[in-house]
Order: structure tokens, then sequence, then C-alpha cells
């Protein structure tokens, strides 16, 4: 089997890895369960080649992406519900319809994105699986879901913190401004130092929680995506103590052998140099 460019090699190459007996045994015994966590492990590489800049790097791990994808459709294939190709009528549908600016009559494109659209058309989608519900015999109110239940629980918990903030903003659950949420913090900080004079492991837990949760908050109202925040954060950090490993291997020293007051007269250099 030669590579190809065709989407349906792909496909073809899912099908033989899943194939029983002559399939690879590891794929053969995934389940959607089982390959989830790599399916958000390959989208963090893919937001990660996007933040270091490498085009190359990109492409290859979309393609990694592509076939969680193809891997997921293929086991619901077997399982009688869905395939590939459902896949992606499911998303064009969903494209064309919510862009009826774009794709639909003289008349809709002439009118570009009315006020309220979005809303209505998300409604009709909300309609639409209700009345699937019904067609599947199941209870069309009986889903489960809260108003806040629709934000994803596999999301990085900083990422789902801002999309159930961001929700809760929708229907007027949320401060007016920014200043007042520096107030929160500090309780909340308060409620951290009590679990810890106590120290209560639960609640320790818990108040560490509701600051983080606090600060998410505060950087939405700022305009500051807490993901994207600390991922700068994470990488300044891996940035300055490379620079105290470089330094020590060039005197001879390392990481290890290292005492703390020689890394940190190091980081405050690299910290200086801005790096």
């Amino acid at each position: 089997m030669k590579p190809s460019k065709d989407i349906s090699r792909l496909l073809e190459i899912m099908a033989a890895l899943r194939t029983p007996v002559t399939g690879c045994p590891w794929d053969i015994e995934q389940t959607f369960e089982t390959i989830a966590p790599y399916t958000l492990e390959e989208a963090y590489e893919v937001a990660d080649a996007i933040q270091r800049g490498d085009l190359d790097d990109l492409r290859d791990e979309l393609g990694d992406l592509l076939l969680q994808v193809v891997f997921h459709a293929r086991m619901a294939e077997e399982q009688g519900e869905f395939g590939f190709g459902d896949v992606v009528e499911a998303i064009t549908r969903k494209m064309i319809r919510r862009h009826p600016h774009v794709f639909g009559d003289d008349d809709a494109r002439g009118a570009g994105m009315a006020k309220g659209m979005w809303n209505r058309i998300k409604a009709e989608e909300k309609a639409e699986k209700r009345e699937a519900r019904l067609a599947r015999g199941l209870d069309p109110e009986d889903n489960g879901a809260g108003y806040l239940d629709s934000v994803p629980v596999g999301l990085p918990a900083l990422t789902r913190a801002l999309k159930l903030q961001e929700k809760a903003a929708h229907v007027g659950f949320d401060w007016k401004d920014a200043k007042p949420i520096l107030d929160k913090i500090e309780e909340e900080i308060g409620e951290l130092r009590e679990a810890m004079e106590k120290q209560d492991t639960s609640s320790i837990a818990d108040e560490f929680g509701d600051v983080l949760f606090a600060l998410v908050n505060f950087g939405r109202h700022l305009k500051i995506d807490a993901e994207t925040a600390l991922r700068g954060t994470n990488e300044k950090f891996r940035s300055r103590l490379h620079h105290v490993e470089r330094e020590l291997e060039a005197s001879g020293s390392n990481l290890e052998k290292a005492t703390l007051d020689e890394m940190e007269a190091l980081w405050q250099q690299a910290k200086g140099r801005n790096q």
C-alpha cells in the first residue's frame, strides 16, 4: 500500500489496522475511551506547532489529529452507528447552515450576517436534535444536560473554566467589571490560608481550585486567555531554566551539583536578559 493525498487511502489503512486477525493487535483492542486521551494530546501538539511557528511540524501534527478523527469514525462504523462520510456530511451541513450570508440564496447573501441569526440557527439545530431523540424513542427533554453541561468535560481545566464563565455571562451571571474580582481573589486566598492552617488536605485542594477559577475570571475580564497566558509562562520558565543549565555546564557543573543560590543567581541573569 502506497501513501496518497486521497483521504480514502487513510480510511483504507485504518480499516486494515482494525481488521481482526490480520490487523494490528494494539489498534484492534482500542475503544473510544482509550483513544480519547491521544485525541486531546494530538490537539495540543497541533497548538504547540503553531506556537513555535513550525509549519512542517504543523503539517505532520494535523495529520496525526486527522488520524484520530478517522480512528473514532472507524470504531463507530464497526458498531453500526456512523462512518467518516457521516462526520464530513454533518460538519458540511452545519457550516452551510450557519453561514447563509455566504452559501444562501441572493437575498440571504445580500443581507449579510443579520443580528441574532447565529442564535436562531443554533435554536433550529437544538430543535432538530430534540426531534432526533424522539425518533429514537428517547425522552426529548431528558438529555442529562443543564445550561452549562454543553461545555465539554474533556477540555483543559483552565479553558473549561473560561468557557463555563463565558456561558454564564450570556445570561447575566457575571461581574460588571474586573476590579471587584480582585477582592474575590483575595477572599479566596484568605480561605486557602485558613484551610492550610487547619491542615485540611481536602479543603486546601478545594480552596486552591477556587483561587484558580477566580484568576481565570479575572483574566477573562482583562481580555486575557488563562490557558494562553500560562502557556507563555511555561515557555518562559523552560527557557530560563535552560539558560541556567547551559551556564552551569559551561562552568563544569550541572543542575544536580549546583546549589540553590547558584541556580537563583543564573535565573536572575536570564530574567535580566528577558529570556
